[in-house]
């Protein structure tokens, strides 16, 4: 099993961090391998909201769809795929912090044949993959609305 975990803290209000993340369409514009996230589910996230999504990891194309299976507003998400070449579960905490919002990002992997011999390839990329999307993550957030492109109100 792999497991990675990262947190970072946003100049951000908690209610910010959470609706962008808990958004899994926002993700293309902050994790570099995601190409594409298409929402399954009507109206907006919560518990059973499901995504079909496609990323390049390790120069392999991969598309899965996954579903939330925790959804507490203001506080935490947690989803797990529901088909696709890994079984994998992850998570976004958002919680107070000096300086605004500390986000924690959790993900657990399940390789299997092949993929298992290369579990320690597989968890430096997603560990090096996991550090640059929170810092584009930080970046975009934190960037005035007119930059950032999004309708999140500047930072304070």
């Amino acid at each position: 099993m792999i497991k990675a975990e990262k947190s970072v803290v946003i100049d951000r209000p908690i209610e910010d961090v959470f609706d962008f993340v808990g958004d899994q369409t926002n993700g293309p514009r902050w994790q570099a391998g995601l190409t594409e996230v298409r929402r399954l589910t009507d109206g907006p996230p919560g518990l059973g909201t499901r995504h079909t999504i496609v990323r390049t990891f390790l120069g392999r194309r991969m598309e899965a769809d996954n579903e939330y299976i925790a959804f507490e507003p203001g506080k935490l998400i947690t989803f797990k795929t529901t088909s696709g070449p890994m079984p994998l579960e992850a998570s976004y905490l958002v919680e107070p912090a000096a300086g605004g919002t500390k986000l924690t990002s959790r993900i657990e992997m399940h390789a299997a044949g092949f993929a298992s011999l290369a579990e320690p390839l597989i968890a430096r990329s997603l560990r090096r993959e996991m550090n640059a999307a929170l810092t584009k993550l930080k970046g975009l957030l934190e960037a005035p609305a007119s930059t950032a492109g999004t309708s999140i109100p500047a930072a304070h």
